[in-house]
């Protein structure tokens, strides 16, 4: 099953709007000015498919949809848009290269009328293109009234009364030609090995609407009549695209036109209310406000909607990744935990999306699709969910998610203990399902990490596999789980179980003290089991004891000594994932040998934070901001960052570090 577009073409009434359709001047139809107007421009959303899997652009998506856009490029000067770009088709790809196309003709003289492109911009929340032709003004805003429907709103104000014969084209990308039929007013588009379609039609009050031709691959729609402009009033125009992912179950609702630009704005003003509150000592507002800008702009554009076996929004770790089409459970703590701060509907639905699929025993996999064929159950993923939940909380004071989701949180962090700890002395170890050292190394989120370089598997049981390594990050995530549960349960009313979750924790925190951290190099190192013999790897998990609270002052000052050390952690672009005085630290095609992952350097600073160390805390922070290249400028958040250049690789548009970026600058301020 694959998705399905229907395009909706309709013109309504013409409405004196008093809008000019400026990026700066984007108002709502009662007049409000846009609250989002001074962020024009946070990222780069030109481009145009070169083939249907290219993604070498920024593409603009909104409100859950599994469809997309992008401004045409700077030097395109036809107006419309390119796309859609389907991301629930196969991997993903462009089933338009262009999309609403405007045509316009006097319709006294017969005389084409050429428009003159003036600008294009992207805002938060919509895309916005302007143009002007002898005595007419035209003004095109994409932007998003839900997960199903796109909106083009298209007004023309001409200066002196006219009439003009409209229609509005788009094309189809040449692979997907065979799919395109004229259905009476309307054009449809279908898929191979689909049970979606793509439909476009044209309406007005009134007024036929049928003219539909196609060619090739482009089709048009037009008016049976002329469109009437009265002397400065605008006439507007709604483009409208619905895409459903499966025709046979969805039934998507009407659009209300006549509201949803302002409650598109109304969402979106909602969303940037936060904004205010980003700071960091040492850096200007305006800088970080910026970037939690970007960060909620990466977070809302991987939003996909419930589809399919997803019973629930979440959030994708990148859209210009064709492996990165469903979501995964270390991705949907971070993210949960920023969206709370912003957008905590979404964030709760994140976490929902995970546990709809959790175990009988308790296990959440690694990753779920639209197609539950390929959830991936063979490892699970570190456990930061009651940090996330706690968060949500924190952030709306909602107690009755806290009780929808307690006992799932209680059985998934027993399942650690039952299913991964090998010698059963109430410490875990990373493993997988199906004894492979491949999805082990996929358990700790860290793939390739060099402390992993020499792992054996044990087995535990039927179906349950660890290493043979206990390593001081899981244990110090389910430290702060205990304590987290604890506050949870005391939340709650639980007593007993508050006092049971600190007595647990206590234990843990004593053995990760006196068992994980080596003495002799004033770290903390992942440890071999039976001999307890220290993995002396210097990585970024030696500072999870810190940000978790379990570590001893005096052991924090001696690894907060090596964080803050130029040739180990305190790089260009600091914390990265391996010591740069490691043998094996590669910063450019590492992955986690080496680039800074931007979620452990943010453990990093909250690490340094939590043992009164806040003016380093700070000093680290706003590096990480500054020295990534083209973060304060136009260019997206990467998946990891070169620690010497501060060059951004591997994915852009990642969500985890958008998420990272937005907990550094944006501060818990209520529970």
């Amino acid at each position: 099953m694959r998705p399905s577009l229907t395009f909706l073409i309709i013109v309504v009434t013409v409405a004196a709007l008093g809008l000019d359709g400026g990026a700066a001047r984007a108002e709502s139809t009662d007049h409000r000015v846009d609250a989002v107007a001074s962020y024009v421009d946070v990222l780069d959303l030109h481009g145009a498919p070169k083939t249907p899997t290219d993604r070498s652009f920024n593409i603009f998506f909104d409100a859950g949809s599994w469809h997309g856009y992008s401004l045409p490029l700077a030097n395109d000067t036809a107006t419309g848009f390119s796309g859609p770009f389907v991301h629930s088709l196969g991997d993903g790809q462009w089933v338009g290269a262009r999309f609403a196309q405007l045509t316009l003709r006097n319709a006294a003289s017969k005389q084409s009328i050429a428009l003159r492109s003036v600008d294009s911009h992207a805002a938060p929340g919509y895309l916005v293109r302007r143009f002007s032709g002898p005595g007419l003004t035209v003004s095109q805003t994409l932007f998003f009234a839900d997960s199903w429907h796109a909106l083009v709103r298209i007004e023309l104000t001409a200066a002196t009364s006219l009439d003009v014969d409209l229609s509005v084209a788009g094309r189809v990308m040449p692979q997907q030609q065979k799919g395109l039929v004229k259905d009476g007013d309307t054009v449809t588009q279908t898929f191979a090995h689909s049970n979606s379609k793509l439909t476009t039609r044209l309406q007005t009050d009134g007024v036929a609407a049928d003219q539909v031709t196609l060619s090739g691959t482009d089709y048009r729609i037009g008016l049976n009549q002329p469109l009437h402009l009265k002397p400065n009033q605008a006439a507007t125009v709604w483009v409208e695209q619905t895409l459903v992912y499966d025709v046979r179950t969805e039934a998507p609702p009407p659009v209300d036109l006549a509201n949803a630009w302002a409650r598109n704005r109304e969402r979106w003003t909602g969303y940037l209310k936060s904004v205010a509150s980003s700071h960091l000592s040492g850096l200007p507002d305006a800088t970080a406000q910026r970037v939690s800008v970007k960060a909620m702009l990466t977070l809302l554009g991987n939003w996909r909607a419930a589809r399919g076996d997803l019973h629930h929004d979440g959030v994708i770790p990148s859209y210009s990744n064709p492996d990165f089409n469903g979501f995964w459970a270390w991705d949907s703590w971070k993210h949960a935990a920023a969206l709370a701060r912003f957008a905590p509907a979404l964030a709760r639905d994140q976490m929902r999306a995970m546990f709809d699929y959790q175990g009988a025993d308790g296990m959440v996999p690694d990753c779920v699709y639209l197609d539950k064929a390929g959830n991936n159950w063979r490892d699970t993923k570190p456990p930061l969910a009651v940090w996330a939940t706690l968060e949500i909380y924190r952030a709306t004071g909602d107690k009755a998610f806290l009780a929808e989701m307690y006992d799932k949180l209680v059985r998934y962090h027993r399942w650690w203990f039952t299913a991964r700890d090998h010698d059963h002395n109430g410490v875990a170890e990373y493993g997988s399902t199906d004894g492979t050292k491949v999805a082990a190394k996929w358990e700790s989120g860290m793939d390739n990490g060099v402390r992993f370089d020499a792992i054996n598997m044990l087995k535990n049981g039927e179906g349950a596999w660890s290493m043979d390594q206990e390593s001081v990050d899981l244990n110090a995530y389910l430290y702060k789980e205990k304590l987290d549960l604890a506050h949870v349960a005391a939340i709650l009313g639980k007593t007993q179980d508050h006092v049971q979750w600190l007595k647990e924790a206590a234990t843990m925190k004593a053995f990760i003290q006196t068992r994980m951290f080596d003495m002799t190099r004033g770290y903390f190192f992942d440890t071999k089991l039976g001999s307890g013999d220290p993995v002396r790897v210097y990585g970024s998990e030696g500072w999870t004891a810190l940000w978790a609270g379990a570590a001893s002052p005096d052991q924090a000052k001696s690894v907060i000594r090596i964080m803050l050390d130029p040739a180990k952690f305190a790089t260009v672009m600091p914390f990265p994932t391996l010591a740069a005085d490691d043998p094996h630290f590669s910063p450019i095609k590492g992955y986690w040998r080496g680039p800074v992952w931007i979620d452990q350097a943010y453990f990093g600073v909250e690490a340094l934070r939590c043992y009164g160390y806040a003016q380093q805390a700070d000093d680290m922070a706003r590096r990480l901001v500054l020295n990534a290249k083209g973060l304060t400028q136009q260019a997206p958040m990467y998946e990891n960052y070169d620690p010497l250049t501060g060059q951004g690789y591997q994915s852009p548009n990642f969500s985890w570090a958008a998420a990272s970026y937005l907990l550094l600058l944006q501060k818990q301020t209520s529970e």
